[in-house]
């Protein structure tokens, strides 16, 4: 196991992620931010916490979304659904979605078509702490990320969050 980033390290690029989402969106424009479920809301609600100390996030919507039912390996094993919390229109907005990893990009393309259900965005953007460079099966590149890395498609890169695993940290095992 080696540890790729320390609580410290999580802690400011999720500073880092907040500034560069002010700095990419216009004043007065809506900051629609969707966490994804279960483990992206830890990122996502830790991401918006930064995001509303900023005086220039005037207008920030947060939502939870689970992708459960529009998986493609939905058969393969038995998935717990999730609670989606998505209480206002995201017709014509610009939506970012959060998560925790980028891994072969399945987990986006159904977080996208399950967005659909909720109204037509006019642009959707992505949000990952941590980006796995070379194991993607469908074109899909966050637009903020916190770590690229590159791994083995035998190695498993886990996210562990404070509320669920009593620290902080991401690990390569």
């Amino acid at each position: 196991m080696k540890v790729v980033l320390s609580a410290n390290d999580i802690q400011l690029l999720i500073q880092r992620l907040a500034y560069q989402i002010i700095e990419n969106t216009r004043l007065g424009d809506d900051i629609i931010v969707i966490g994804m479920q279960p483990r992206g809301i830890y990122f996502s609600n830790r991401l918006v916490a930064a995001l509303k100390e900023m005086p220039e996030a005037t207008h920030l919507n947060y939502g939870k979304l689970d992708i459960t039912f529009y998986r493609d390996d939905l058969r393969k094993s038995l998935h717990v659904p999730n609670q989606t919390d998505i209480s206002f229109s995201i017709e014509n907005k610009k939506v970012i979605l959060v998560d925790d990893v980028l891994y072969t990009g399945r987990t986006i393309r159904a977080a996208m078509d399950a967005l659909m259900d909720f109204g037509r965005p006019s642009k959707v953007e992505l949000c990952v702490l941590i980006d796995r460079r070379l194991s993607r099966e469908f074109p899909i590149q966050p637009d903020y990320c916190g770590r690229a890395i590159d791994t083995f498609s035998t190695e498993k890169v886990k996210v562990q969050w404070n509320e669920l695993d009593g620290e902080d940290k991401v690990v390569l095992l």
